[in-house]
């Protein structure tokens, strides 16, 4: 064992300890010097005595034989504290006799100083006590903890008050002063400091800590971190404990609760979602013209992502980025930007696939919806139908005895544009949305670009206090200074309050979308907390996936970590989404619960994807196929992708995950996608795809399945695999070929056959 481990064990500095074992006549270079392990088992079972008779004995050794029965006396004392009280007066007596005739017994002053050594502030007594030379040497013993233990039978020393007052006086100071010495000596570092912040830290010069890194073996510059083992010991050396800060606490702002006098009503956000073609970017128009129509100074200039408009003095900021998928994007990070939903429903065309997906999305976010029931100018409009419709999504209306918020829009003709924007005040008005001010900023990235002559460009909703210009800032791994800051209508601006959307120029790379962005002391910490968080992300993307998967779904209920199990399910069928929603809602236990989140039908797409990676949920499809971005989206948010052509099967799955015994999975992994771009008829073949390999290769030894608009028509296998006439056993991507299926002819032009190959994945230990 090293010295400065040991010193750690017992408690004590380095230096103090090393000074222990001098005395004890082992000689050690530094800290880092390795000791016997019987000088260590000696040291350990002198400390665990609450003494030192050790260091007295070598120390003492001319006291001769007399010197250990003294000590033996003195210890047998210490567990009788108040039963004897003769002995110590006539110890007492012996001790007080030398101070007026010193040559009488010179043997029996002994065990006075000895009861005295262990009591720090010896040194300070050593001009009253006189002419006592074994005090002294004995009062640099480092032992201070027996000091109370020992001195204890002073007090009744009561006929010699002199005594009693060189001693315990002194002893009572010293112990009263000791922990808080050790209190004040707690010295807070940041974890990999440099040799310049440490000596700051301390108030030393740097070339003092380089000198003394050199004492002990350590070849360091000014510039370069320290490890925290070094910074222990350094710490150690010049009497601090230390306490060394991860970047996790260095970066954490206090949260305190704030005062409700510093929070004052802010803008709500709003983000308009629905289905494809109903208007959502037109509503948008709508209202941005109605604004600029209504007397506002300028006109917006450029699109920012995010915009704000004026009603009656009061300013509602609006999403510019229509859809949900932005929505479910930004959500996916953590960001909950969105105050409430404006849901777009065509009047003419009632609820659509697309209508339901924007619903489960805000309900996911539990953000309120304000249903905005559009294109009523329209003949066929029946907003009625539209209402009837959106009861069954639990959105009832409020002339209807519900709690959700109808308006019949017009954005072509602009009608009633004004009470929609009425509506989401009051909307706000319920939920009550403050923010304070009055602290350092926080807020979200909305989008960011790349700008000729801008450099990185980001958009930022500011939620909490205000963002100025010359700010210090961090978002994600992204840090910078804000050298210059512009609202939605082009104006430059030297400062942004909560629900005020800003582009930011300075950063050092474009962040993601959905990331905080967050001001902090100055630069150089921006830089290290942005340094952290890259490392971090490295690490944590070279570890397992951490979302929930089928495999290591009951290790994750056994821990606690998982309540719901959320699964968004794709069809073939509406017939076929309902009897697995039946079945699986049957599987619901005590442990856990079974919750869909979505259902579809048709093909697994990229928005399915986003939604299970925000939620954290299993993606179920039946009969159905994800397309390429969403499997290129899978693989980037690790979602897990169940395919199934057996409702049973998807059941027993479940149900087995459920209960811990998952068999070990048969993985497909799709090998290349090819495109149908015509079709031959040959004799005795039959019909012949003509193809074009996009990805990947294709094999004739594997399997292959045909998908016709996301669903499965044909899984099977490969009969014919030609090039220019000759039979070929692979071809590669960027290449044409023709391809024959085995027991099928119904192949048509715009067709997608994917090959795949069955592997079995063994599961691992803990999984």
């Amino acid at each position: 064992m090293r010295v400065y481990e040991l010193a750690k064990q017992m408690g004590v500095s380095s230096t103090e300890l090393m000074n222990r074992l001098q005395k004890l006549g082992v000689e050690v270079k530094n800290h880092f010097a390795a000791i016997e392990p019987s000088v260590v088992k000696e040291l350990q079972a002198a400390r665990s005595a609450g003494s030192s008779p050790q260091i007295e004995v070598k120390k003492n050794k001319p006291a001769g034989d007399k010197k250990p029965a003294a000590t033996k006396q003195a210890a047998a004392a210490k567990p009788a504290k108040a039963q004897p009280a003769s002995k110590p007066v006539a110890a007492s007596d012996k001790a007080v006799k030398p101070a007026g005739g010193a040559a009488k017994a010179p043997a029996k002053p002994a065990p006075g100083p000895a009861e005295r050594t262990p009591a720090k502030p010896a040194p300070k007594a050593g001009p009253k006590t006189g002419p006592k030379p074994v005090s002294r040497p004995q009062a640099r013993q480092p032992e201070a903890k027996p000091a109370p233990v020992v001195a204890k039978p002073a007090p009744t020393q009561k006929p010699q008050p002199r005594a009693e007052v060189k001693v315990e006086a002194p002893a009572k100071e010293a112990q009263a002063a000791a922990p808080q010495a050790e209190k004040a000596k707690i010295l807070e570092i940041p974890q990999a400091a440099t040799v310049k912040e440490f000596a700051a830290l301390v108030g030393k010069e740097p070339t003092a800590i380089i000198k003394t890194l050199l004492k002990l073996g350590e070849l360091v510059t000014i510039n370069q971190s320290l490890s925290a083992d070094v910074i222990e010991i350094l710490a150690d050396d010049l009497g601090y404990e230390p306490k060394i800060i991860s970047p996790e606490e260095l970066e954490e702002e206090e949260e305190f609760e704030e005062d409700l006098e510093n929070l004052v009503p802010r803008p709500p956000v709003v983000t308009v979602m629905g289905h494809v073609d109903h208007g959502k970017t037109s509503l948008l128009d709508a209202i941005r013209k109605t604004d600029v129509m209504s007397g506002e100074a300028g006109g917006i200039t450029q699109h920012i992502g995010a915009y704000q408009v004026v009603l009656d003095g009061r300013k509602i900021t609006f999403i510019d980025t229509p859809g949900h998928e932005a929505f479910t994007a930004m959500r996916a990070r953590g960001a909950q930007v969105t105050d409430i939903a404006v849901l777009v429903v065509a009047a003419d065309d009632g609820v659509m696939p697309q209508t339901v997906e924007a619903i489960n999305h805000a309900k996911a976010a539990n953000v309120p919806i304000v249903v905005a029931v559009n294109k009523i100018d329209k003949e066929n409009a029946d907003p009625t139908r539209v209402r009837q419709e959106l009861t069954e999504y639990a959105l009832i209306p409020e002339e209807w005895g519900g709690d959700t918020i109808f308006v019949d829009v017009s954005a072509k003709q602009k009608l009633n544009i004004q009470d929609l924007l009425e509506m989401v005040l009051l909307v706000a008005d319920i939920k009550e949305l403050k923010a304070n001010p009055n602290t350092r900023a926080r807020g979200t990235c909305i989008e960011a670009k790349l700008e000729r002559g801008r450099g990185p460009v980001a958009t930022v909703l500011i939620y909490r206090g205000t963002l100025r210009v010359g700010d210090a800032v961090v978002a994600g791994a992204v840090y910078g200074k804000v050298r210059a800051m512009s609202d939605d209508k082009g104006k430059t601006v030297l400062k942004a309050t909560p629900a005020q959307p800003v582009e930011v120029v300075g950063l050092s790379a474009l962040p993601q979308a959905g990331e905080e962005l967050k001001v902090v002391g100055d630069e150089k910490e921006a830089r290290h907390i942005a340094e952290e968080r890259a490392l971090k992300r490295r690490l944590i993307a070279q570890e397992e996936r951490s979302r929930v998967t089928l495999e290591d779904l009951f290790a994750r209920i056994q821990e606690g970590e998982i309540k719901d199990l959320n699964l968004v399910i794709k069809a073939d069928t509406q017939g076929s989404v309902e009897a697995i929603k039946d079945a699986l809602y049957k599987l619901n236990t005590e442990e856990v619960q079974i919750k869909i989140i979505h259902t579809g039908v048709g093909g697994i797409s990229e928005t399915d994807i986003m939604l299970a990676a925000a939620s954290n949920a299993i993606v179920i499809g039946f009969n159905v196929r994800p397309d390429v971005n969403a499997q290129a989206m899978a693989a980037k948010e690790t979602v897990d992708i169940r395919v199934y052509r057996i409702i049973y099967k998807v059941v027993e799955d479940i149900t087995q995950a459920l209960s811990g015994l998952l068999a070990p999975e048969i993985k497909e992994v799709d090998t290349g996608r090819v495109e149908v771009r015509a079709t031959f008829k040959v004799p005795k073949l039959g019909v012949i795809a003509g193809c074009y390999v996009q990805q990947g290769e294709v094999d004739r030894n594997q399997r292959i399945r045909l998908v016709r608009e996301g669903q499965i028509i044909y899984d099977g296998s490969i009969v014919s695999l030609r090039r220019f006439k000759d039979d070929v056993k692979v071809v590669k991507e960027g290449f044409e070929c023709g391809i024959g299926l085995a027991n099928f002819q119904d192949i048509k032009e715009g067709d997608i056959l994917e090959s795949y190959k069955l592997v079995e994945r063994q599961r691992r230990l803990g999984e």
